[in-house]
């Protein structure tokens, strides 16, 4: 298992080159062991909304970041802008629902779910535009949840859908 400042200092190593090797970064966040006393310090709550935490720049290459959770919060369904997205629960527990591309031909026909996944601490799941688009929420309306967010690469805005598929905005 490794630290926090290892897996930085892994992500940087891997991503010296510009290829990436999904399968490789899935091996690299299961092997850190969430531990509060190295996350602790980004996470920062807000009881309105889930907050998103810069934790490294990853020298322009990726952008890892802490996302809080309060309880019951929820993403918009969302793509990534043409990222790779990695996900590691560091605490509670995150369920995505994952939904099928809209039909640009059919704007009123709702989205079609794909599938919903439940995540606990130390789990670690991936996403990318090719899989569809999701949504992630806390289920506890009682308990927070933290979760490690790697993107590649950075981004700084995504789209987010209704649930007839409508294009609602860019965020961020």
């Amino acid at each position: 298992m490794v630290t926090l400042t290892e897996l930085i200092e892994s992500l940087h190593r891997i991503f010296a080159e510009d290829q990436v090797n999904v399968d490789e970064v899935i091996m690299l966040m299961k092997t850190y062991n969430s531990n509060p006393a190295e996350w602790r310090q980004y996470a920062v709550f807000d009881e309105h909304k889930y907050t998103r935490n810069l934790v490294d720049i990853g020298n322009g290459k990726y952008n890892l970041m802490i996302l809080c959770w309060g309880p019951g919060m929820v993403s918009s369904i969302h793509d990534h802008s043409n990222a790779h997205c990695f996900v590691k629960i560091l605490d509670g527990i995150l369920l995505e629902t994952r939904y099928v591309w809209p039909d640009n031909q059919n704007k009123q026909t709702p989205l079609k779910k794909l599938n919903e996944s439940r995540y606990e601490e130390n789990s670690v799941c991936y996403m990318s535009d090719k899989l569809g688009l999701h949504r992630m929420e806390n289920p506890s309306h009682s308990d927070g949840a933290v979760s490690l967010h790697l993107y590649i690469p950075p981004f700084d805005a995504c789209n987010a859908f209704d649930e007839v598929g409508s294009l609602l905005k860019s965020l961020f």
